[in-house]
């Protein structure tokens, strides 16, 4: 992933991040930092980011997150905690940024931080255990 820091995430696997669209900040075993330019259709009727949009920003990161350890597994997602802080508008660029707490043999636990662009005003942190399920082909 370090080869595209600074470009559109294109190696994933999974539709719904090519959707999203991040761009790499870093990458590093067991952390990753993407950016997000929030776009219209990520919007609650009141205007800000949709929570279930933040959600998946961050279960999506820390999937993409395990693939820093060059492994063949797929980890699952088995459950999310997030915390939501301040909202973003659309236009605003957004970082998120994930580092592993604590990698077992078949479980994972990890946190996610979605930030505003400058880092001043955290928007969300999130709490996941993944599970190790299949070998990727």
């Amino acid at each position: 992933m370090k080869d595209q820091i600074g470009k559109g995430f294109s190696d994933s696997p999974s539709p719904f991040m090519h959707w999203l669209k991040p761009t790499v900040k870093s990458a590093e075993q067991g952390a990753l930092e993407f950016e997000y330019e929030i776009r219209r259709e990520w919007l609650n009727p009141v205007g800000n980011l949709h929570g279930g949009v933040t959600a998946a920003i961050i279960d999506d990161i820390l999937g993409a997150t395990m693939f820093t350890f060059n492994e063949p597994f797929f980890y699952s997602t088995i459950n999310n905690v997030i915390d939501y802080f301040s909202a973003a508008k659309l236009g605003e660029t957004i970082v998120a940024k994930t580092k592993i707490l604590k990698k077992g043999k078949q479980f994972v636990n990890a946190e996610c931080e979605i930030w505003n662009s400058n880092h001043t005003r955290l928007i969300a942190k999130g709490y996941s255990n993944l599970f190790k399920t299949e070998v990727i082909k």
